[in-house]
């Protein structure tokens, strides 16, 4: 599993490499499928990354956007990833709404919602030649408890082997509403997953991570191991201890 760091000197700096990264990708994927399929993370910092991704993409007709968890709640709700997506990217980009695929937060549980999101990704991703839908970029972010996408310390969520995507329960961190997440396999089988992390708030967790401290279940980034595929941490100096 080959791993990339880099650090840049501002959550700005931070963004802009970011942008530029994803971008490149998205064009090889292009040129060698015909498609790019990126799962988009909630937070501050991807929000910051995906303007600028708008200010320098222009053709959005072979992108496709999924989301690698959400928080069970309207899409109009200021807590919704999908929504912060929406109001800060896609609408100001005019990507086409058919290209973005939300988790429906309007079935009954949190739980309908994740299976339905499953077959979501089968059909518009498609399956390997091992029956894993293998996206191409999954952007994750890193909260202070050493989380990433909904993969909160000590879930159950952290032990699935088979389901791509499951309900959980909130972590200790805010807001204490129930979620969707990508799991381990489906996180795993990626052929590039992309951390971003800025802040002075989140340099005692990336030590930790960084030294290998703990396990998953304590730490559930650690668990972010690709099998066939890069993983990618793009810091800034506050959040690395430069």
């Amino acid at each position: 599993m080959p791993v990339t760091r880099i650090t840049l000197p501002d959550a700005t700096e931070l963004a802009e490499a970011a942008a530029l990264h994803i971008a490149d990708s998205a064009g090889r994927a292009i040129n060698e499928r015909g498609l790019f399929h990126i799962a988009l993370a909630g937070g501050s910092t991807p929000e910051q990354t995906y303007r600028e991704l708008g200010s320098r993409v222009t053709d959005w007709s072979r992108w496709r956007f999924y989301f690698s968890d959400e928080r069970f709640v309207p899409y109009e709700s200021s807590e919704s990833n999908y929504g912060m997506a929406v109001r800060s990217f896609i609408e100001k980009a005019k990507i086409p709404t058919e290209y973005v695929f939300g988790v429906n937060t309007n079935l009954s549980t949190a739980a309908d919602a994740a299976e339905d999101y499953e077959i979501v990704l089968q059909k518009h991703v498609g399956l390997t030649e091992g029956d894993i839908v293998r996206l191409d970029m999954i952007l994750l972010g890193l909260g202070s408890d050493g989380h990433t996408a909904s993969l909160f310390p000590g879930m159950p969520s952290l032990q699935e082997k088979q389901r791509w995507v499951v309900a959980s329960a909130h972590g200790v961190l805010p807001p204490p509403v129930e979620r969707v997440t990508f799991t381990y396999p489906l996180i795993n089988a990626a052929r590039e997953v992309m951390f971003l992390v800025s802040g002075s708030g989140k340099h005692s967790v990336w030590k930790q991570i960084e030294a290998g401290e703990g396990g998953q279940n304590d730490l559930p980034a650690l668990g972010v191991q690709p099998a066939a595929g890069e993983l990618t941490w793009m810091l800034d100096y506050a959040a690395a201890g430069c």
